[in-house]
């Protein structure tokens, strides 16, 4: 489905140079961001108290998010679970003070306010439990590159390969450094939304890379830049349609879903933009840098021999 249909090819590879120096500059800073600040880890990876409780009537989450910030916790994870009577609570681990401590304190200031607050459980989530899902995480990450990889080198030509890991590696790591640079917390959802970005990026690369190999079957006369810019080109409408109604779907979750939803929505929101951008000027700009060429993609039919023809098979 097309809404418009772009009639001359934008050159986009005119410019590939410029804008890949602008990637490796945000690459390099977003990595910067990430040994010198690193990432603030939410409970899950950190360690910490779950503590779960029950009002009568369905609470304010602000108002007992608000509560607790007030008690010196930083970043505080309040969220519904189950029912809009039931909290989750997710505190960090505080120096002095036990589990057990800490749910007593919590739920003490929450009784001042709401009496018939009740506690339902309380739990500790160890940091060797972070430690596993740190490494837990890495490895998807690292699984879901390689099969990608093994992916488009089968189905185009392994530099297609290559350049696609980048591009999406590209995004994950700007992801990464936004939320080092600013602080925001890294939690589990945040890591599904890192995830949940990288199989989506890799779809408009393979959209590309699909149309750059049909048009090296069809035009034999066409450079490699000329075919990446028809191939951008005449995408361009199937792009602006599939992000713009993911993203306006993302933006929802971003300023109605609410605290719970906000940084996995943050995560996703960036991941969507560069994503376009690393498929157009990052993946196709690598695929020019690496020299692919028609001969790549299309093979040179065999020679017919002739049965007949005595001279055939002769060795001169």
């Amino acid at each position: 489905m097309e809404f418009f249909k772009i009639q001359k090819d934008i050159p986009f590879m005119k410019h590939v140079l410029v804008f890949n120096i602008v990637s490796i500059v945000v690459f390099v800073l977003s990595v910067f961001f990430l040994f010198t600040k690193g990432l603030n880890l939410s409970v899950e990876f950190t360690g910490g108290t779950v503590i779960q409780v029950q009002y009568a009537q369905a609470p304010n989450l602000e108002k007992v998010r608000g509560t607790i910030s007030a008690m010196g916790y930083r970043d505080v994870q309040v969220q519904n679970i189950g029912t809009a009577r039931d909290i989750l609570i997710r505190l960090p681990v505080q120096e002095g003070a036990t589990s057990d401590q800490q749910s007593a304190q919590v739920l003490a200031e929450l009784q001042k306010e709401t009496p018939d607050v009740q506690l339902l459980r309380t739990e500790f989530v160890g940091p060797q439990v972070g430690d596993e899902l740190t490494q837990q995480g890495l490895l998807a990450l690292a699984f879901v590159a390689l099969g990608i990889t093994i992916y488009l080198a089968f189905r185009f030509e392994w530099k297609f390969g290559v350049a696609a890991i980048v591009a999406n590696l590209h995004d994950v790591v700007i992801i990464l450094g936004c939320f080092a640079f600013f602080q925001w917390e890294f939690s589990l959802a945040v890591l599904a939304g890192v995830l949940a970005v990288f199989g989506y990026s890799v779809n408009e690369v393979v959209v590309i890379f699909d149309r750059v190999r049909e048009m090296f079957r069809k035009q034999r006369k066409m450079t490699t830049s000329q075919v990446l810019d028809h191939a951008i080109t005449s995408t361009m409408s199937r792009t602006i349609i599939t992000h713009a109604s993911t993203e306006a779907m993302v933006l929802c979750m971003l300023f109605f879903g609410g605290p719970s939803l906000h940084y996995f929505a943050l995560a996703l929101t960036i991941g969507i933009v560069f994503g376009v951008y690393s498929s157009i000027f990052v993946g196709s700009g690598l695929v020019l840098w690496m020299g692919v060429k028609r001969e790549d993609l299309v093979k040179a039919p065999k020679a017919s021999v002739d049965p007949n023809d005595p001279n055939a098979g002769a060795v001169v």
